[in-house]
């Protein structure tokens, strides 16, 4: 079994995960990803893949780009056993208008209690004809 320091509580860890995603200042963007991302971060996705901070943020501004005014929430719990954790989450419209698209993502954790690996699936929303 692989012991991860819970100095940091995953909540935070997570806490901090959805203000990198909505954060649109590079400057506090890039600061959230060091302290929330291992050195060697992972993320990937149905539509996008990122090794490293570099690529990290680059994602980031591109989904502001692509939907703008939009904001990441948590939607229910985190799980956590071993190094691993899961949350789901939803992408909701400006103004908290009805997400336009929901997933559960799926994270592998560094030693040191941030996230290593982040792999994330879509769902269609509930409003979704």
């Amino acid at each position: 079994m692989t012991e991860i320091d819970t100095a940091t509580p995953i909540g935070i860890v997570v806490d901090n995960y959805f203000t990198m995603w909505n954060e649109t200042d590079p400057a506090r963007r890039h600061e959230m990803i060091a302290a929330t991302w291992s050195r060697d971060a992972s993320y990937v996705d149905p539509l996008f893949a990122a090794e490293g901070a570099a690529a990290l943020d680059g994602l980031v501004a591109g989904v502001h780009e692509q939907f703008p005014g939009h904001r990441f929430r948590l939607t229910g719990a985190v799980d956590i056993h071993h190094d691993r954790a899961r949350w789901g989450w939803e992408l909701a419209g400006p103004d908290g208008g009805p997400p336009v698209v929901v997933g559960v993502d799926f994270a592998v954790l560094a030693l040191d209690g941030r996230l290593r690996e982040v792999t994330g699936f879509f769902e269609p929303p509930a409003n979704a004809a």
